[in-house]
């Protein structure tokens, strides 16, 4: 049966979250949704029971997650990565959130339709965001993917382009922050971003669908191992069985 796995280990000392002192999640996971890309990831159940993960990129492509020690340990994480050079940049504001207006992205990567698409340039360069957001109140500690004005828009956005995360910049954190947008989860001042386990799971496989797809239809090399690939920046191992039934039984084209 075709499965979708997380690749941690549930750890019988990772049982708790550590409760945050302060009254509500504040704390930025370390991309503070800019270009810093380490990333810590949990999966929770509604039982207590944690699994934490610290996700690091380096330009090779490769990955290191690594179980969450108690210990801080800072060197055992690659350092930040810069955005990709020559990557499109989509630059938004409060105006722009404020009117769910998507003209920005429309601009910067010439998309003016799903259909319109460059795929092999989109691929190959990245989408990244800049967020020039104000904020109400200078003194408001939430980060940016707790306002829920932002999410809208960027809720916005995903409906009109379901296949955008696998454009992303993800070694500059670009996934990791976008699924923030658009999955429910909490800030942790050890962990940085806790997602509920169910909904960054049906996330993924929503994605996982959307993204092979779209690979397909556009005849992009090795889409199993893109989809399979940005599945894993989340933590999910994605087997061929799924691709499989997929490839038998395809749907209808939109």
């Amino acid at each position: 049966m075709a499965s979708i796995k997380p690749f941690l280990p549930l750890s019988p000392s990772l049982k708790h979250a550590t409760p945050s002192p302060f009254p509500t999640p504040l704390i930025s996971c370390k991309p503070t949704f800019d270009s810093s890309v380490s990333l810590p990831i949990s999966h929770f159940n509604r039982l207590p029971r944690l699994v934490a993960v610290s996700v690091a990129f380096n330009p090779s492509g490769n990955f290191d997650m690594s179980l969450y020690d108690d210990d801080d340990d800072s060197s055992k994480v690659s350092p930040p990565m810069p955005p990709s050079e020559g990557r499109i940049e989509v630059v938004i504001d409060n105006d722009v959130i404020s009117r769910l207006d998507l003209s920005p992205f429309h601009s910067a990567t010439g998309i003016t339709s799903p259909s319109s698409a460059e795929t092999k340039e989109l691929l190959e360069r990245t989408i990244g965001f800049t967020i020039n957001y104000t904020r109400e109140d200078p003194y408001d500690p939430r980060e940016l993917s707790e306002f829920p004005d932002i999410r809208l828009w960027f809720v916005r956005l995903d409906a009109t382009y379901p296949w955008l995360p696998v454009v992303l910049d993800w070694r500059a954190g670009e996934l990791a922050r976008y699924s923030a947008m658009l999955v429910p989860h909490q800030m942790n001042m050890r962990m940085g971003v806790v997602f509920n386990p169910e909904a960054l799971e049906l996330f993924i496989m929503k994605k996982v669908f959307v993204v092979y797809s779209w690979l397909n239809q556009h005849k992009v090399p090795k889409p199993r191992l893109k989809t399979s690939d940005m599945a894993r920046m989340l933590g999910f191992g994605i087997g061929d069985e799924l691709f499989d039934l997929i490839d038998q039984h395809q749907g209808a084209p939109s």
